[in-house]
């Protein structure tokens, strides 16, 4: 069996379960309806969200929390196999050890894109301007970053094991500061010295600017190529390491 069928057949057994129960997918949609309700309209005030409305600015960067927040997670669901011995198994079928991390990093494109259009939905009446085509294209990229993250969740996961405590302390550490110094909840274009140096090192950062420009239209700004480098350098980067990760894993 080669790379592609054996990553085909992965994502559809990691797809089945959403399938079968889509709630979980419109569950996990609670925290970022909350912001948009509690959260977004006192953005109004705050100095630096660009000329458009409020939302044109916010939900870009609620989109881009969304992928952050779930696929950093998924590392989770490999971790409940690894303790129950149900991954033991897939080593030693003729899978390609490589096709069980891609098709698992390439499920995260199908709750992100439904999660994505949703809250494009409800915040449409609130007021979001939003180009069709950029929007697409958009989330497309939101997608490939997902890819990435979601390989380097897993990978964290099978570095720690049996060690659950270790996988959130390190998810957690890390999801937040890189949440933060994206912009997405405020403009940190006031941002002291130290802060914007990790602020420009930051690929979610680029991720969220492209998203803006996107959703507005604006296709040949430098932000949409930064984005796009940055998103597919992660999934680049998070699928060699996830790769290399699931070829060391012991039976």
């Amino acid at each position: 069996m080669n790379v592609l069928s054996g990553s085909t057949l992965v994502m559809g057994r990691e797809l089945r379960p959403m399938v079968r129960d889509p709630f979980t997918v419109i569950f996990s949609l609670i925290q970022p309806l909350i912001l948009l309700a509690l959260f977004g309209p006192l953005l109004t005030e705050v100095p630096g969200l660009g000329n458009g409305s409020v939302w044109d600015w916010f939900v870009p960067g609620v989109l881009a929390m969304i992928t952050i927040f779930g696929t950093s997670m998924t590392g989770s669901n490999l971790l409940a196999e690894l303790q129950q011995g149900s991954h033991e198994r897939m080593l030693v079928t003729p899978l390609p050890r490589s096709a069980l991390l891609v098709g698992r990093a390439f499920k995260e494109m199908v709750p992100l894109a439904a999660q994505a259009v949703l809250i494009v939905l409800v915040a449409l009446p609130l007021g979001l301007s939003v180009n069709p085509f950029g929007a697409a294209v958009g989330i497309v990229l939101l997608g490939v970053f997902g890819v990435g993250l979601g390989a380097l969740s897993y990978s964290l996961a099978l570095a720690v094991r049996g060690q659950d405590w270790v996988f959130w302390s390190i998810q957690q550490t890390l999801m937040f500061p890189l949440l933060i110094l994206s912009g997405t909840m405020l403009p940190l274009t006031a941002a002291p010295g130290w802060m914007q140096f990790l602020v420009n090192i930051n690929p979610l950062g680029y991720l969220v600017d492209a998203e803006r420009a996107l959703f507005a239209g604006d296709f040949t700004s430098t932000t949409v190529t930064a984005g796009v480098v940055a998103a597919v350098a992660t999934a680049v980067v998070g699928l060699a390491v996830g790769i290399r990760a699931m070829g060391s894993s012991r039976v």
